[in-house]
């Protein structure tokens, strides 16, 4: 198992094309969620997750995986943050002025951000949820595909094990064993990724 460590590190090389792959699967849908959620239309939030992972590949090679100095969550945090303001931006061209205008500070960089906490909590909520989803992603890919019908019937849609059992013609033994292991794995998917998240 490649730890986010690793993935990071590897991000270094442009070229590495299936761990830039790993990591748009895995943050795309947090990067848009949040630039939804902050505001952005659908199309603006398409931007902004673009936008992020160019920034990305180009900072990427500047990034030393240290967690004491900061965490990997906070790095692209900071990222997404900048990418949804440039969308706001372009909604109010004539009031920002160029970029090359270096003269003076726009309105948006030198008011503190009131909501700044709120969207801190809000990316964190992303953050973890986004970490289960592809955590479960990941495992769904790996593991028996009954098995995981079953952990899916019964821990995400909430089924009794009993109507699991009836529906899926396997006994409560074998739900409550699928349960146990697939959502062991799991677990240890998402300990896995939180490690750059720290």
């Amino acid at each position: 198992m490649v730890t986010r460590k690793s993935l990071v590190d590897r991000l270094a090389d442009p070229g590495d094309h299936a761990r830039w792959q790993e990591f748009f699967d895995t943050y795309w849908k947090l990067i848009y969620g949040f630039a939804r959620k902050s505001g952005l239309t659908e199309s603006e939030a398409q931007e902004a997750v673009q936008e992020t992972l160019i920034t990305v590949a180009r900072k990427i090679d500047t990034l030393k995986y240290d967690p004491a100095a900061g965490s990997f969550k906070g790095w692209l945090l900071h990222i997404t943050r900048w990418r949804i303001a440039d969308q706001f931006r372009k909604r109010l061209p004539a009031a920002i002025p160029p970029a090359d205008d270096d003269s003076r500070t726009a309105f948006i960089d030198r008011e503190p951000d009131p909501a700044g906490n709120e969207l801190e909590a809000l990316w964190d909520r992303e953050w973890r949820e986004n970490l289960l989803e592809a955590a479960m992603e990941r495992v769904r890919k790996r593991v028996d595909p009954r098995q995981f019908q079953i952990f899916d019937c019964y821990v995400v849609k909430g089924w009794e094990a009993g109507k699991v059992a009836r529906e899926l013609r396997v006994n409560v033994a074998q739900v409550y064993l699928a349960r146990h292991r697939v959502g062991a794995q799991i677990r240890a998917e998402v300990r896995a990724l939180e490690r750059t998240g720290r």
